[in-house]
């Protein structure tokens, strides 16, 4: 609640980090009091068009003045009324008001605060999913690109973050790419079915309404389908307003649209922990600038805070899910204000952290740096206990004894290991070339021992997989091709 005498600078008071050091000035302008409050009076503006054109009393002079002063905001105005109504959206209609003398009778006509509070923030959750949904496309460019250029890199793969079968480096970031796909459908999903609360009054039952329109129940129906369409929110089949609800439209569709800003971030995270195993293992690095400090106390370091900051950021945002989940179990028959509060927050942090979170992916995805001769020495570090079967039916075909092979490749093996781990080389290939009994030369070996025989199908996957996600990048191309700015 603002108070009267209260002075803040920016050294003095809280700020919240997503907006100072995270966030975009796009998706920060979505949330900003210019666009919220702006859209309060427009949506006055639509009600008070839509039932002139429904026949009351409403001049055009009355609504060219209000058009006049949508953007005009006085907020010390609307501050002093807030302290003494406590209220608001009556403070705000105090200040329009004012400003809109001949129009003062009709702003804000049968309407509840739920009018103006809830259709706002179904406008700017869809403004804000559409910046998302563009971020979103320009990570999978930045990585479509990554993995089309790697997609033949051969490289260890990891299962239980213990050696496993190769795979490509290419084949490894498709399945981030995979993953922010699956987030685009869940988001177009929820964005087509955003509805407009309408304009019900106190209860839902839009029994103001009625009573301004002498009774006409098509007059009520029309004048929601008239505000949707000023609004930009089709009214086909009643897909564009509640057809039902209490004050405010039901908090569930807060919780679906945050769950797909919790996928993002779960993908997200994902991503920055793939990043952060490969940057300890030497096999790929993410942007660092020339002048980039990695610790203030170990100047070698080359730490990847970018990744880690995407971690932080999407731990916050998967969490910050519960809060709507919550919110909508909570709610008492028809209207409850324990929701207000926490929307207020929860809602815009959401939208600011998961910018942050893909503007650092498209960042990162479109900088990082891999050292192939690393990665090859990982995988040759390993390759011998992989190529052990292939060795072993290579033997058989040449007549050896499948069983006694198994036995000896099992001791060499162990013995391998053991060596390994005592800080000594893999020497398991010399001590299959030294024993007699497989009858192999170092030719064949250095063939069966061909990256390539132990990555399958990761090169074609990768391809066919890219094919189709190009389809869907050429569908939006003209939302790709974004440049990202990285505050801190």
């Amino acid at each position: 609640m603002p108070q009267k005498g209260m002075v803040t600078t920016m050294s003095n008071s809280y700020e919240n980090p997503l907006c100072k050091r995270y966030a975009s000035g796009e998706m920060q302008a979505i949330f900003s009091d210019d666009n919220k409050f702006s859209t309060w009076r427009k949506l006055w503006v639509a009600l008070a068009e839509s039932q002139k054109e429904l026949g009351l009393d409403i001049s055009e002079s009355q609504i060219a003045e209000m058009k006049a002063a949508v953007s005009d905001i006085d907020y010390n105005k609307a501050e002093e009324f807030e302290c003494e109504t406590r209220h608001d959206v009556m403070a705000h209609i105090r200040a329009y008001a004012q400003q809109c003398p001949s129009a003062k009778p009709i702003i804000h006509l049968g309407a509840t605060s739920c009018y103006v509070g809830d259709n706002t923030d179904v406008i700017l959750q869809r403004s804000a999913l559409l910046l998302i949904k563009k971020l979103l496309l320009n990570a999978v460019a930045k990585l479509y690109d990554f993995a089309e250029k790697h997609k033949a890199l051969p490289c260890l793969a990891y299962t239980h973050f213990q050696a496993a079968q190769p795979t490509t480096v290419g084949k490894r970031a498709a399945l981030w790419i995979a993953d922010l796909l699956l987030d685009l459908e869940h988001l177009e999903f929820a964005l087509s079915n955003l509805k407009l609360l309408g304009c019900k009054g106190t209860t839902g039952t839009s029994a103001s309404f009625l009573s301004l329109f002498d009774g006409e129940h098509e007059k009520v129906k029309l004048l929601e389908q008239k505000i949707a369409e000023k609004m930009g929110f089709g009214f086909k089949n009643n897909s564009g307003i509640y057809p039902v609800s209490g004050q405010t439209y039901t908090r569930k569709a807060d919780y679906y649209t945050l769950s797909v800003l919790s996928g993002i971030a779960q993908s997200g995270y994902k991503f920055s922990n793939d990043v952060r195993l490969m940057s300890h293992l030497k096999e790929l690095d993410e942007p660092f600038e020339s002048g980039q400090v990695g610790s203030s106390a170990m100047p070698y370091k080359r730490n990847p805070m970018r990744s880690e900051r995407i971690a932080s950021l999407a731990r916050y945002v998967t969490v910050n899910a519960l809060n709507p989940a919550l919110t909508a179990s909570a709610q008492w028959l028809e209207r409850t204000l324990d929701d207000s509060a926490n929307r207020r927050i929860a809602i815009p942090e959401a939208f600011l952290a998961t910018d942050a979170v893909l503007s650092l992916m498209i960042n990162i995805a479109g900088g990082m740096t891999v050292y192939p001769n690393v990665t090859e020495k990982h995988l040759r570090e390993e390759l011998p206990f992989m190529a052990t079967e292939n060795i072993l039916m290579h033997c058989v075909k040449k007549g050896g004894d499948r069983q006694l092979l198994h036995e000896r490749i099992r001791i060499h093996s162990i013995a391998a290991a053991a060596e390994v781990k005592q800080g000594g080389v893999n020497d398991l290939i010399e001590l299959i070339l030294e024993d007699e009994e497989f009858d192999i030369s170092r030719h064949e070996l250095n063939s069966l021992l061909n990256t390539e025989n132990f990555t399958g199908r990761a090169k074609e996957q990768t391809e066919e997989f890219l094919h189709t996600v190009k389809e869907i990048l050429e569908k939006y191309k003209d939302l790709t091709g974004v440049e990202v700015e990285i505050k801190v």
